[in-house]
């Protein structure tokens, strides 16, 4: 069964730190792009960051540029969303993605609140 779960959400202070994990299993990771979205009440989703499979080149939404880092571990088959100097704007619900096997993880709420 393929499948994305996710872990590592919270509630964190403006300029603080997050790192949100995202296991896949059911597929052969390593061969595939993974992304992350976000979301809040009444907006569409947005495409946050993405990595390439075979390549681990990235690319992330002008908003996170320089703040967040994705990475992956195709050994442990995870992929992961460093967030650095986080602003109340980034409050919402993350979910990480492979568009290829059009599978989400289950979502996890990130707050960003002093």
């Amino acid at each position: 069964q393929v499948r994305l779960v996710e872990s590592g959400g919270g509630l964190v202070q403006p300029g603080g730190s997050l790192r949100l994990s995202c296991t896949a299993s059911g597929f052969t990771f390593s061969n595939y792009e993974m992304r992350y979205f976000r979301q809040t009440l009444g907006k569409e989703r947005e495409l946050v960051a993405s990595i390439r499979g075979t390549t681990g080149s990235t690319n992330y939404a002008d908003s996170v540029q320089g703040r967040f880092t994705i990475a992956r571990d195709n050994v442990k088959k995870t992929i992961y969303l460093q967030m650095d100097s986080l602003k109340l704007e980034d409050t919402a619900v993350h979910y990480c993605n492979c568009p290829a096997k059009n599978v989400w993880g289950q979502g996890t709420q990130v707050t960003v609140s002093s």
